[in-house]
């Protein structure tokens, strides 16, 4: 069984003209059943190391304290060297452990101006809301990825941090895409969906948490939101997304196949915010 865990940053709701919040990016972690435990240990061994040996009383790893400027939480008043030296060791563990990533991100700005009534045939979610353009685009590759990559024989779970704005959204587009839509396109690897228990415990969410912002705040230099940024700041997060982007199943926005889904994948492509072809070796 594989584990595909969804995670979001950058949301605010149905808005998009949030400035503050230009770019939304749903995904998570990607890893086999048997690889969690020793994830989980490992994950453990490192916190452990930060804190000197012993982890805090009632400790919880949230990404926004990690990059609050001074640290906040857990994490406050630590130096920001050594808090992205912990994120580095994270990022290594992901790659240690073979596990792997995958994400889809809104650009706000693109999905507000276009004329959805184009599309065809995804009458069964809101077009304007970005964690439902989201969530059913990854139910697809994660589909196409278990049937075509991971063998006959694979299954998998969608694990979801769950979002009480789009809670009955969620339940009804995965209804849809399981028993309802045309059935060439209905999920059949995909064979159970669950929400997160305990999320804020949960050590897959709190590291697709990290991968996810990430992710969001890479995207949002390259797409021009944080020009006031200085070149060094911009550096590290690219220097991140280096090990964040070494990890994607795929690199590429998918695509659908069949009828009426040209709409769809003009649509897709439109409003997706991706690195530019050169982002790996720019000078910022």
């Amino acid at each position: 069984m594989h584990f595909f865990y969804i995670d979001e940053t950058g949301c605010d709701g149905r808005s998009l003209t949030n400035r503050q919040e230009p770019i939304f990016v749903l995904g998570g972690l990607i890893l086999r059943d048997e690889g969690w435990n020793k994830t989980h240990i490992e994950f453990e061994k490192i916190i452990t190391r930060y804190f000197n040996g012993t982890i805090p009383d009632h400790f919880e790893f949230h990404t926004q304290d990690l990059f609050s400027p001074n640290g906040s939480g857990f994490f406050e008043g630590h130096t920001r060297e050594n808090r992205n030296r912990l994120i580095n060791q994270i990022l290594d563990l992901v790659a240690t452990r073979k596990h792997q990533y995958y994400y889809f991100a809104v650009d706000k700005a693109k999905l507000n101006a276009y004329e959805t009534n184009q599309v065809r045939e995804r009458e069964y979610f809101d077009l304007k809301t970005p964690y439902l353009i989201a969530y059913d685009y990854l139910i697809t590759s994660y589909e196409k990825y278990t049937k075509e990559k991971l063998g006959k024989s694979a299954r998998a779970m969608v694990i979801i941090d769950e979002k009480d704005a789009f809670i009955e959204e969620i339940e009804a587009v995965t209804r849809f895409r399981r028993f309802n839509g045309a059935v060439g396109k209905r999920t059949k690897w995909i064979v159970e969906f669950s929400f997160a228990v305990d999320s804020e415990k949960n050590t897959m969410i709190q590291i697709s948490d990290l991968l996810l912002f990430l992710t969001r705040k890479y995207l949002e230099i390259e797409n021009g939101y944080k020009e006031t940024l200085n070149s060094e700041i911009k550096n590290i997060f690219r220097d991140f997304y280096r090990k964040v982007n070494a990890r994607l199943i795929y690199k590429k926005v998918q695509e659908e196949s069949g009828r009426n889904s040209s709409y769809y994948n003009d649509f897709i492509k439109e409003i997706s915010s991706t690195p530019s072809a050169r982002w790996n070796s720019k000078t910022y």
